[in-house]
């Protein structure tokens, strides 16, 4: 009688250590991966609702969109807004959106992304930044005077004569994502001499 009171208890408690399943606690690096992937989102989503044709020119380009989304410590976005792309003009404008200039818009794309970010302090107190398209100048902004001559710095910085309207900021964890309106495209203006041909001389 003792004996199978015993084998009786026995087989419920090891039944029950088999039910038992220890909750699944994921390695530290995979929940700061997963918090830094919903920053990426989140400034993704802005840009494109917030700067849609600014999202549709970074889409161009694989590698500003690889930043965007493999980028481990972040990433900065110089994104125009909508009256940038309509300075543009229409020519301008039809030529970003023809075939034939895939590797000048994917040039000019390059020129807006950094992948590390870059805050509005930073490009305050620089003289340039380097994009994945190269190098763009800083430079403090100013207001007042006439003809760029007598104005004063008003605590604003443009890019390639493109000032940054407003910054917005994304972090999680390790990882920051920046936003930075411009009040125009921030790339070179040569790049525009290539528009209407088949290659940029010298491009892969």
């Amino acid at each position: 009688m003792i004996y199978q009171l015993f084998v009786c208890l026995a087989a419920f408690f090891l039944s029950g250590a088999l039910a038992f399943r220890p909750p699944q606690v994921l390695p530290r690096h995979a929940a700061q991966l997963t918090r830094c992937q919903g920053a990426s989102d989140d400034a993704q989503d802005f840009i494109s609702k917030t700067y849609p044709s600014a999202f549709s020119l970074l889409s161009r380009n694989n590698d500003a969109m690889k930043a965007i989304n493999k980028s481990e410590s972040g990433f900065t976005v110089f994104a125009p807004n909508k009256k940038a792309f309509e300075s543009l003009g229409e020519k301008k404008g039809g030529q970003l959106k023809d075939v034939r200039n895939e590797e000048v818009t994917e040039k000019i794309a390059a020129y807006h992304v950094i992948a590390e970010p870059v805050t509005d302090k930073v490009l305050f107190n620089s003289g340039g930044v380097i994009t994945l398209g190269g190098e763009v100048p800083c430079e403090r902004s100013t207001s007042g005077g006439m003809f760029g001559i007598g104005g004063k710095e008003d605590g604003g910085v443009t890019l390639n004569g493109s000032k940054v309207v407003k910054s917005t900021k994304f972090s999680e964890g390790d990882k920051i994502c920046i936003v930075h309106e411009v009040d125009g495209l921030i790339s070179p203006n040569i790049v525009w001499r290539y528009a209407d041909q088949l290659r940029i001389p010298g491009s892969k």
